[in-house]
C-alpha cells in the first residue's frame, strides 16, 4: 500500500485491518504520534486525514491509503515551528507533553476550518483530547494565540 505523508510517499507491506499508529510508528519510524489509550479515547494519536483530525489509534490502514496524512513532524517547515507549535512552547501548554502531538493536530484542524474560535467552539473540538497533567487552561490561551499568530500571518 503507498501512503502520503507529510507530503511524501510510502511503500508499506502490512496487512491491510493493520491501525495506520502502528504503521506511522513502527514502520516509518514517525514517533511523534502517541499510543495512549488504544480506543480512540484520549487523542494522543491524532493526526490529520486530508485536513481533519483522526484518532490514528482506531483508523485501520486501508482507509487512509489515497488520503494526504499529516503527523506532528510534518507541521515544521524549513526548520520552523508552526504558528500552533509556537503558541504551545510560548504558553507552555503542556507539563509531561505526552498529549501535545495529539492537542496540537486538534487545534491546527479546528483553526483551518475556524480561524477565530470562541473559548466554547476550542473546548468543542479538544474534547476529544485528555491531558492527565491537567494544563487546560494553557492549552486553551494557546489555542486562542495560536489563531492570533496565524490571522496575523494570513492563514497557513
Amino acid at each position: 500500500m503507498e501512503l502520503l505523508v507529510n507530503g511524501k510517499s510510502y511503500e508499506v507491506d502490512v496487512d491491510e485491518e493493520t491501525t495506520l499508529l502502528a504503521v506511522l510508528r513502527h514502520d516509518l519510524g514517525l514517533t511523534g504520534t502517541k499510543y495512549g489509550c488504544g480506543d480512540g479515547d484520549c487523542g494522543a494519536c491524532t493526526v490529520l486525514i486530508d485536513g481533519e483530525a483522526k484518532n490514528s489509534c482506531i483508523t485501520p490502514l486501508d482507509s487512509a491509503v489515497g488520503c494526504e496524512i499529516t503527523t506532528i513532524e510534518g507541521l515544521a517547515k524549513g526548520g520552523d515551528l508552526h504558528p500552533v507549535q509556537e503558541a504551545f512552547v510560548e504558553h507552555t501548554a503542556f507539563q509531561c507533553a505526552f498529549c501535545t502531538p495529539g492537542f496540537i493536530m486538534s487545534t491546527v484542524a479546528l483553526l483551518s476550518r475556524n480561524p477565530q474560535p470562541d473559548d466554547r467552539q476550542i473546548r468543542a473540538a479538544l474534547t476529544g483530547n485528555i491531558c492527565r497533567c491537567g494544563t487546560y487552561v494553557r492549552i486553551l490561551q494557546a489555542a486562542k494565540a495560536a489563531a492570533e499568530r496565524l490571522a496575523q500571518k494570513g492563514g497557513e
